[in-house]
């Protein structure tokens, strides 16, 4: 294995607003694959940018040992073009290999000047080494001077990867390598960083992905915690310290109210004891100054004993508040959506030889949905499944076929998230979908799809990507009209893992039926999809489990 590692040494980074993202940030990543987790907006991305120099810090630094690749989310393109057209690049520009590649054309064609073999270097193999990475990626055939704007989402992720590996990097940092990628990409994928030694940092929301690292890095609170073994050891993990936690905040609530229960009782103590040294002084005929002596002395000794009583209630505060922060917030939706409910085999959607823009082959597709079923739509990027959900809804009328669907509701959650009214709250955009319900239960289910207190009239337009998609399934799923058939279209795409399974939490406890696009395997097994139907070259299969599964 490589010895290659990444240092991060007393890091402080602000945004020009002075907003500080880190401050004093200290680890390091050892050579083999950590994947760095974390809700969005932890500053995740932002360290990678560090890291790979893109960011300056204000404070502290990084070292990097070996050559280093790094993938952003939005790949852009730097140094010498040679496209079409401004803004245009090929795929050879994509690769870093252009000048070498016109070099090489150069000295085939007769042209043997100096300029051009220093250009090459060592690279005279390089249309070989390119074309075994691009078929390694998915990409065979691709040609050198191919536009990237007629590649699809995917093919520009693996053609950006497909890059740095020709880098021959030894420090590989990744940054949501695999979304827009579809399950035979993914798979791709998986394989090439298997192969890879070297030191590997990616940040993913990819279970499968984050399940064939080493180790999980975990930014909290501007800290980087490592955990070893992969995703899944990682959540037994912290399972395990979530429960110490809620244990050790139950020891110390019970600790605190018995503290409390005796600085009471010695409070009342005291008081007895003063009453009954009142009475007898003044029943004995003492002097005076000899009884307020003893009076002071029995009002001193009180006042220890409560004093040493109030630091114990404090101490087990402390201890409690201590025990409360190791507690995480489980931010899960709890929900019961009777309304939902579809009989077992009502047939809700019946499509027969459908076509759309040429996308099916003769004689169309057929589907037939029946409730309650959860169902899982595969297959390659550009195959046609979004149109399929949007003629599902009615959205997009088919050029040939018939439909018929059932009474009932259908509601379409596109991956654009454009259902709601951005200009609005999130309060006043659940009172348009469900104008029968009255405010204060509104506000209840809103506080259960974790949008509590002043977070329900924020403006959705100022929302997350995971809050959005929250706000919007409270508004689908709690509407007058409850849907009975649910479509869903890549719903964890630019998702945290958190908001990830607040989404799992909420189809958990939806009753209808649903057609869910997604290339995340972990995902459809957790909402438990029951048909897997798979789009490809035209026609749509029946399959019993994810393709290649």
């Amino acid at each position: 294995m490589s010895d290659a590692f990444i240092i991060v040494s007393d890091l402080s980074f602000s945004w020009p607003d002075d907003t500080p993202v880190f401050t004093g940030l200290s680890f390091t990543v050892a050579a083999g694959r950590t994947g760095l987790v974390a809700p969005n907006g932890a500053g995740k991305s932002t360290l990678l940018k560090l890291i790979a120099g893109e960011h300056r810090p204000q404070g502290g630094g990084v070292s990097v040992e070996g050559v280093l690749g790094y993938l952003p989310q939005t790949l852009t393109i730097s140094g010498p073009r040679s496209g079409p057209e401004p803004g245009d690049p090929t795929v050879a520009e994509v690769l870093g290999i252009a000048p070498v590649i016109a070099a090489l054309d150069a000295i085939e064609s007769g042209d043997a000047s100096e300029e051009h073999f220093a250009t090459i270097g060592n690279d005279w193999d390089i249309e070989e080494r390119t074309r075994a990475q691009l078929d390694r990626l998915g990409l065979g055939g691709l040609a050198f001077d191919r536009s990237l704007r007629t590649l699809s989402g995917g093919q520009v992720v693996s053609l950006g990867l497909a890059a740095q590996f020709l880098k021959r990097p030894d420090v590989l940092l990744l940054d949501e390598p695999t979304n827009n990628l579809d399950l035979d990409a993914r798979r791709r994928l998986y394989d090439v960083l298997g192969e890879w030694n070297g030191c590997l940092l990616v940040v993913s929301h990819d279970r499968a992905l984050l399940d064939r690292m080493d180790r999980i890095a975990e930014l909290d609170r501007g800290e980087v915690r490592f955990h070893g073994g992969n995703f899944t050891a990682y959540e037994e993990a912290v399972r395990t310290q979530q429960e110490a936690a809620e244990r050790s905040v139950r020891s110390a609530e019970q600790e605190l109210k018995r503290e409390k229960r005796e600085l009471q009782q010695a409070r009342e103590r005291a008081d007895r004891r003063a009453g009954n040294a009142a009475r007898n002084l003044k029943n004995a005929g003492l002097p005076r100054i000899f009884a307020g002596n003893m009076k002071r002395g029995a009002q001193e000794s009180a006042g220890r004993a409560g004093q040493t009583h109030l630091a114990r209630v404090s101490d087990a505060r402390a201890r409690l508040e201590e025990a409360g922060r190791a507690v995480r917030d489980d931010q899960r939706i709890a929900l019961q959506l009777p309304g939902t409910n579809v009989p077992a085999g009502r047939t809700v959607f019946l499509g027969e030889r459908l076509q759309a823009r040429g996308l099916f082959t003769e004689p169309g597709v057929d589907l037939e949905i029946r409730g309650p079923e959860r169902i899982a739509l595969i297959g390659p990027n550009g195959a046609g499944k979004s149109t399929l959900l949007r003629m599902i809804s009615g959205e997009l009328e088919p050029d040939d076929g018939t439909i018929r669907r059932a009474d009932g509701r259908v509601a379409y959650l596109s991956q654009r998230l454009d259902l709601l009214d951005v200009e609005r709250t999130v309060a006043e955009n659940l009172s348009a979908f469900a104008s029968g319900m009255q405010e204060a239960e509104r506000m209840n289910l809103l506080a259960r799809f974790l949008f509590r207190g002043s977070r329900a009239h924020l403006p959705v337009g100022v929302l997350s990507g995971g809050e959005r998609l929250r706000a919007t399934l409270a508004c689908v799923l709690c509407a007058d009209a409850a849907p009975q058939l649910l479509l869903l279209d890549e719903p964890t795409n630019n998702l945290d893992l958190v908001s990830v399974g607040q989404l799992e939490s909420a189809l958990g406890a939806y009753e209808g039926a649903f057609v869910v696009v997604s290339h995340d395997e972990r995902f459809l097994a957790e909402i438990k999809v029951g048909r897997w139907l798979e789009l490809s070259g035209g026609r749509l299969v029946e399959r019993g489990g994810p393709a290649g599964g």
